[in-house]
């Protein structure tokens, strides 16, 4: 299956953990950034897709009118979709957005909450409310969507164990198909990383993280959502087959300033220069990209790591098959020595994280990575 994703980089508040190609809205820089993607769409034959994903930035950040006209180009180059998500913040909804997003042909939407917590949303520098968040579930709800999914944060500064129960709590009282929670990452160049710099004691340290993370699996598994990847939830067939594709692996099409593609064995990622891009795509030339070509152990490493974070794990027989590598035997000993330590466990023709693993999945991942 083929995945396309398309970055949509403009946001009207810039949050201070985020560390993606985004942009402060403006009028008609982000017209011009629009036809530029048309002009990235067009440029090539038309390939059937079975996922497309807006993300950002923040994709509602553009009128709903825009975003059907984007899905309109995107369905005369890569037609067929079967699912087609976009990104919201519940702050941005208007009347009627999701009658014609479902009229454009969206499926799946994904609403950035956080949290459920008034203070946890300043410090993120989200600007919705609580009730908000009620509101767009139920307008999603009445227009028909047919699958709902709420994004969680962990580890925020401030945050408690007892106010992470009571997100997860108000979450699930909403009955979304699917929730991801996230632990947070503090990226370099962002505010946050100025302010761990200044007072470390604000954030979370591995051991407090994973304390909250042990709470999102046990409160969500007992609500029903079932764990498909280390942050992702869901209830039975609301899996996001977008992701998935990912994490096995899969071939896709990154769209827009930022975007990563990955075809033939070939990763190449877009510029994170907005004014290069869109120069670039209007004229009709190559648009500036990094690439490489993953091959040999690199190539399977990279296969590993994604296919750990699965629940799944990695299929042993359907790798060999694929990549002509014998995990058991060409990287034993990193699967002996994290099997040894209760990280790893072989169940019938997977190797796969145990519960414990998944709270060092980074570890054991890059173990697999840098194996020579």
């Amino acid at each position: 299956m083929l995945g396309v994703y398309v970055h949509l980089p403009f946001c009207p508040y810039l949050c201070p953990y985020c560390d993606f190609a985004k942009w402060p809205l403006r009028e008609s820089m982000a017209r011009r950034y629009l036809d530029a993607l048309f002009a990235e769409i067009e440029r090539d034959r038309s390939v059937p897709a079975a996922t497309v994903y807006l993300g950002g930035g923040t994709p509602n950040a553009y009128d709903a009118a825009t975003i059907a006209e984007l899905l309109a180009h995107l369905d005369r180059r890569f037609p067929g979709a079967g699912e087609i998500s976009i990104e919201l913040n519940p702050e941005l909804v208007r009347d009627g957005d999701f009658a014609t997003y479902r009229a454009a042909g969206i499926t799946r939407v994904s609403i950035g909450v956080q949290s459920f917590e008034p203070t946890e949303i300043r410090t993120l520098g989200r600007k919705h409310t609580v009730a908000q968040i009620g509101s767009v579930v139920a307008q999603a709800r009445a227009a028909g969507l047919s699958s709902l999914s709420l994004d969680l944060m962990f580890a925020v500064p401030g945050q408690t164990p007892a106010s992470w129960h009571r997100t997860l709590r108000a979450a699930i009282a909403l009955e979304p198909d699917h929730i991801s929670a996230y632990g947070l990452t503090v990226e370099e160049g962002t505010p946050y990383f100025a302010w761990r710099a200044r007072e470390p004691q604000a954030f979370f340290d591995d051991e407090r993280e994973g304390e909250l993370y042990a709470i999102a699996i046990e409160q969500l598994q007992s609500a029903g959502y079932e764990q498909y990847e280390i942050s992702n939830f869901a209830r039975p067939g609301h899996r996001c087959a977008h992701n998935v594709n990912y994490w096995e692996n899969g071939e896709y099409v990154g769209l827009g300033v930022g975007a990563a593609s990955f075809r033939g064995g070939v990763r190449s990622v877009h510029t994170r220069s907005l004014e290069r891009y869109v120069s670039a795509s209007l004229d009709g030339g190559p648009i500036p990209s990094e690439a490489e070509r993953l091959e040999g152990r690199q190539r399977a490493g990279e296969a590993i790591m994604l296919a750990l974070r699965t629940t799944q794990g990695v299929s042993l027989r359907a790798f060999k098959e694929r990549y002509g590598i014998d995990v058991m035997t060409d990287y034993a000993p990193i699967v002996a020595r994290f099997a040894d330590t209760g990280l790893l466990e072989r169940i019938g023709d997977s190797v796969r994280l145990t519960r414990r693993g998944r709270f060092l999945a980074n570890d054991v991942c890059g173990a697999f990575i840098t194996f020579e």
